[in-house]
């Protein structure tokens, strides 16, 4: 479990450097992700910050937030399309990461961080998601239960050298039973979103078909 202890500069500075140690990584510099940040939070109204979260955020956030409640993101969908070859993938072991892809919608949870917090939280948040630049931060509007909200969402970077524009379900489900890095497995990972998911009654058809396959083609766990 990642926790916002683990979102400093110094430590950004040593995963980068021990992926690099393996070969080339794309990484923003520190001077780069903020500002980013400073530009995505210069539209803000400043009445707080949604955030949408559609994968690791649902269980492990590691910000700090006030509210949290089931949510709808139209325009993009999950997808197993980022290549992984650390934190839940190593180069030895390289696996797939969930990210929002265009077109269609997506089903997940919104987090709200109170005005007095969103400097903080959103320094904790780009380190976490924006390390690489392989996201990009785009405002979008969240439908709520009871009202629409405009928010943060992290989408894929299409231009990115990890982004997988097309990959085969054999392909993906041998990469997902296979992935596994410091952070465990990119199976526990897809395991981890459903449950989740189930726990604010979404049923998401494209991750419970992967598992489905997950578990026929891999009855157990693989040997790290």
């Amino acid at each position: 479990m990642l926790k916002r202890e683990d979102f400093t500069p110094q430590r950004i500075d040593e995963i980068i450097a021990e992926a690099r140690r393996h070969g080339p990584y794309d990484a923003l510099t520190h001077e780069e992700r903020d500002t980013d940040r400073k530009a995505f939070l210069s539209k803000s109204d400043g009445d707080g910050l949604w955030v949408f979260g559609y994968g690791s955020l649902l269980w492990n956030p590691a910000f700090n937030f006030t509210a949290s409640t089931p949510a709808k993101l139209h325009g993009y969908h999950r997808r197993f399309c980022l290549k992984l070859s650390m934190g839940r993938g190593s180069p030895k072991n390289p696996g797939l990461m969930l990210a929002l892809d265009n077109g269609g919608s997506c089903n997940g949870r919104a987090f709200y961080i109170e005005p007095d917090s969103v400097e903080s939280e959103t320094r904790i948040l780009w380190m976490r998601e924006m390390l690489s630049g392989a996201y990009k931060a785009r405002w979008c509007t969240i439908k709520l239960k009871e009202k629409n909200v405009k928010g943060l969402s992290f989408v894929i970077n299409r231009q990115h050298s990890r982004y997988v524009r097309e990959i085969t379900a054999e392909k993906t489900i041998e990469l997902l039973g296979t992935g596994y890095g410091y952070l465990g497995s990119c199976r526990e990972y897809l395991e981890n979103t459903i449950d989740h998911l189930d726990e604010i009654n979404v049923k998401d058809r494209y991750l419970h078909n992967l598992r489905e396959s997950l578990r026929e083609r891999y009855p157990t766990a693989q040997i790290k």
